[in-house]
């Protein structure tokens, strides 16, 4: 490993240096150059300096799960100011981290007393659960307010965005970032409370974002390569950004544009996803890359590309993480967009981008099979592996089952808690591992076969069902919109398969027709012992899927199901 230490300020700065007249950012009416948004990340850096924010207590005298930064949560939707707070909180040496635009009162009391957050910067539309709940958090001192079409006033004691952007230098000047200064990613919280995973920044540069290109060995050996690399990129990258910056994987596709000097494109509504719109947006823009978040984000714009007429020849690949697309949305992208790449990418906020795997017209042309679960299948990065079930060590090619593992460019830990950062980063003959929860199989190739996360595994009749795989062998019914798996209990079983499904406007579909199909490519013992529809699937912003909703609803049909 090379002998500099990244810091994430330094990184754009050093980019925006590099290239300062580049376009960088495009969203409505505005458009940012480089240097434009450096400035303003200066500006957010000074105000949090100025406040009093900043570090209080080193890295080195830390342990794993503890900060010595004051936090600054973010509670906004995408936008420039996502970025401009979160780049400029890392230039004021203070840890941002991630605020769930959907939490209600009780999450957000949670979130923001778990991480002792000081300040919190909010879109004005949040302003009044923020005035519910400001007297139960008693660490937050400083609250930024955006303006937006909400018309809410700015919440006394609160400070209006713009004009912290315009705070001067403070009289000390801006602190010097350093390479272990805190990247916090919040976990989802869809199978539990969020935990806050604390990242060395220089570890989660290299791992995801950017610092390290995907399936190379190489990393970025200093601060002039990488301004060398933006500069041979030429602003040819440009990325159109639908899924919400407050998802890790947002965040670090975004810094992998950075690192090649790439134009962040965000469409004009952020609230809700609007086809046309965005299409259009990606014509106009020439976006190559598209980043989608399985078929909740994928299977709306399929179906207006099938329907509609987009010039979407400068589009190089769409790329997938955090939900499976189904084999019925996979084929239908590379048959409207024969010339795109299809890349999958697994990782998770305790591990970062772990394993890819690509699809291409193609390629599916020449094998002339379908694979029931293509994306289940993934070629691994040198530092990932499988453990052993009992962690007891690393299986070698071939030997089957355990967990998905990654060592080296880890976290430190999760933020407050020793006791759990020990069981998630065990040590396996004298190597630090991450080790999430997933559930995967190591092949005679080496490749990985990922079956799930063991959390929402259902346990049934002393058999192990990953619902993702099941998942995947419903949604291949063509009238299936949107499916989630779960377990519910079961006097004969302990644990019964449900499957909570959306199915398409006006379509149709028997349980016999779609017990039919999931047999085709998974055993009898998982297809489920029912189908409950609902008009629509309860996803995250991110497209991730709701598991404790799909139990309420499953638990809830007991009485009705055969």
């Amino acid at each position: 490993m090379s002998g500099v230490s990244f810091d994430l300020s330094s990184v754009f700065g050093t980019v925006a240096k590099a290239v300062p007249e580049q376009t960088f950012l495009v969203w409505r009416d505005r458009r940012y150059t480089y240097a434009e948004f450096d400035r303003r990340i200066d500006g957010f850096a000074n105000f949090l300096v100025s406040a009093g924010l900043g570090v209080h207590t080193e890295r080195d005298a830390l342990a794993g799960h503890e900060s010595g930064q004051d936090h600054l949560g973010i509670y906004l939707r995408n936008g420039n100011e996502y970025l401009e707070s979160m780049i400029g909180s890392y230039r004021a040496r203070v840890a941002p981290y991630n605020v769930s635009f959907r939490y209600v009162e009780e999450e957000l009391v949670y979130l923001l007393n778990d991480s002792k957050a000081r300040a919190l910067v909010y879109n004005a539309e949040f302003a009044p659960r923020v005035a519910a709940i400001r007297d139960r958090v008693p660490h937050l001192e400083v609250l930024l307010q955006v303006a937006d079409a909400s018309g809410h006033e700015l919440l006394p004691g609160a400070v209006d965005y713009e004009s912290a952007i315009a705070t001067p230098v403070p009289a000390g000047g801006l602190p010097q970032a350093r390479g272990d200064d805190l990247y916090i990613l919040y976990t989802g919280g869809t199978t539990g409370m969020p935990k806050g995973v604390l990242w060395r920044q220089h570890d989660i540069f290299l791992s995801s974002m950017g610092g390290r290109p995907f399936g190379s060995d190489h990393a970025l050996s200093s601060y002039e390569e990488l301004a060398e690399k933006a500069r041979t990129a030429g602003g040819a990258l440009g990325m159109l950004m639908i899924p919400p910056f407050m998802h890790g994987a947002a965040q670090w596709a975004a810094y992998n544009a950075i690192t090649m000097g790439g134009r962040i494109v965000i469409p004009d509504d952020v609230e809700r996803l609007r086809p046309a719109d965005v299409l259009r947006l990606a014509e106009r823009e020439r976006v190559l890359t598209i980043p989608v978040v399985g078929d909740a984000v994928a299977r709306p714009l399929i179906e207006e590309i099938e329907n509609g007429d987009y010039d979407l020849s400068g589009l190089f690949t769409i790329t997938n993480g955090g939900a499976a697309l189904s084999p019925t949305v996979r084929e239908r992208i590379l048959t409207a967009l024969p010339h795109v790449m299809l890349l999958d990418a697994v990782g998770a906020s305790e591990s970062g981008a772990q394993m890819s795997t690509y699809s291409t017209a193609a390629a599916s042309r020449e094998s002339g099979t379908a694979e029931p679960a293509p994306a289940a299948v993934f070629s691994a990065q040198s530092d990932t592996a499988v453990v052993a079930e009992d962690f007891s060590r690393v299986l070698l090619p071939g030997e089957g089952g355990g967990w998905l593992a990654r060592r080296d460019l880890i976290p430190l830990g999760y933020l407050g808690d020793a006791e759990k950062s020990a069981r998630t980063f065990p040590t396996i003959d004298g190597v630090r591992w991450s080790v999430p929860g997933d559930r995967a199989n190591v092949l005679a190739d080496g490749r990985i076969e990922l079956l799930g996360r063991d959390s929402v595994t259902v346990n049934s009749g002393g058999e192990k069902i990953f619902v993702e795989e099941v998942e995947r062998a419903i949604a291949a019914h063509p009238n299936v919109y949107d499916v989630v798996v779960v377990g519910r209990p079961s006097e004969r079983w302990g644990q019964e398969v449900v499957a909570v499904v959306q199915l398409a406007d006006g379509a149709s579909a028997s349980d016999e027709e779609l017990a039919e199909i999931c047999g085709r490519s998974v055993a009898r013992y998982k297809i489920p012992k029912a189908f409950i529809r609902e008009p629509k699937i309860v996803r995250s912003p991110a497209g991730k899927a709701d598991y404790r909703w799909a139990e309420t609803i499953a638990a809830g049909a007991v009485a009705s199901s055969p």
